[in-house]
């Protein structure tokens, strides 16, 4: 086992580098001016730029402006925006947020997901499959953002009056539930369909067929050999899917006005404020990488075979 771990976390590392890197250069390489419109209508003046070009390194070549910010970064320090404000301050205040709002839509998306795929791929054919079947299509041919609006008509004050509009600068778990809905509902359609399909596969395998003719309870066989190795690549799904969740929180935020991390890259994005851009990326890469390893050691613990391999 001990070796399993360590080759799964040799292999992060180049991982980490390539894909860092490749954020860095795409960000800080992009041809045009840096300092456009950061002083205003006017140009910005002489002093400001050789200031700002050397803060930034920008005067070296972009492998050694790459090194230079990983060495601050593995020091604690994200950097500065352009206007002195630090990175890692503005994570610190927008990170708690989008995590929990990641983190709700998360287990909706797995208890309602998992539910709804295991009941269908037990039962097979039928009302509840059929239902399962439309109203996954449903969530899947629609875009979040059209969920996200029609939860907020239905529920908000135009409607059913049961949330408000906005959340508050600090949301609450409750407050961030619809919001986790409205995020999760395309990850939830996809988790049912995995669930059911692998359900429905595995229920006529040899190993399922032999615990049924040794008499073993129906309980044991499908808590213990059907759903053990039917859910390992919803736990896949799943485990990527909260650092995609926390990326693609841009358009949810948005709509319920959550002040997280997709508003910060947002506005990063639109200000060209590259350090908060390649910062949050960063930090995303770094979830991302972490759920895989999380990922890589439940693979070893619901099948021992993996960690042979």
């Amino acid at each position: 086992m001990i070796r399993y771990v360590l080759r799964r976390l040799l292999q992060l590392i180049p991982v980490f580098f390539g894909t860092t890197f490749l954020i860095y250069v795409l960000v800080w390489a992009v041809p045009g001016d840096p300092f456009a419109g950061k002083c205003g209508q006017t140009a910005c003046p002489q002093a400001y730029i050789t200031q700002m070009t050397e803060k930034f390194h920008l005067a070296d070549n972009i492998f050694v402006q790459y090194f230079k910010y990983l060495g601050s970064l593995f020091t604690g320090d994200w950097g500065e925006t352009f206007n002195g404000t630090s990175v890692g301050e503005l994570i610190a205040t927008s990170y708690p947020i989008t995590l929990r709002l990641a983190v709700v839509a998360v287990i909706i998306e797995a208890v309602i997901g998992l539910t709804a795929g295991v009941l269908t791929g037990l039962r097979g054919k039928g009302f509840l499959d059929n239902l399962v079947l439309v109203s996954t299509t449903f969530l899947i041919s629609l875009p979040v953002f059209v969920t996200a609006i029609v939860l907020q008509l239905a529920l908000g004050t135009n409607g059913l009056g049961l949330i408000e509009a906005s959340v508050s600068d600090n949301p609450s778990i409750g407050e961030l539930i619809v919001p986790g809905i409205a995020l999760g509902s395309l990850s939830m359609a996809y988790v049912a369909r995995l669930s059911r399909t692998s359900i429905a596969e595995n229920r006529r395998a040899d190993y399922v067929r032999t615990a049924i003719a040794k008499g073993q309870p129906t309980s044991r066989v499908v808590g213990v050999h059907l759903l053990r190795n039917s859910v390992i690549p919803v736990l896949t799904f799943l485990g990527t899917d909260l650092g995609a969740l926390m990326g693609g929180a841009i358009v949810t935020e948005g709509v319920f006005n959550i002040n997280g991390l997709g508003g910060l890259i947002f506005r990063g994005i639109q200000n060209r404020e590259s350090a908060t851009v390649v910062g949050v990326v960063v930090l995303l890469v770094l979830v991302y990488l972490l759920m895989s390893l999380i990922v890589d050691l439940l693979y070893a613990v619901l099948d021992p075979r993996i960690r042979y391999d």
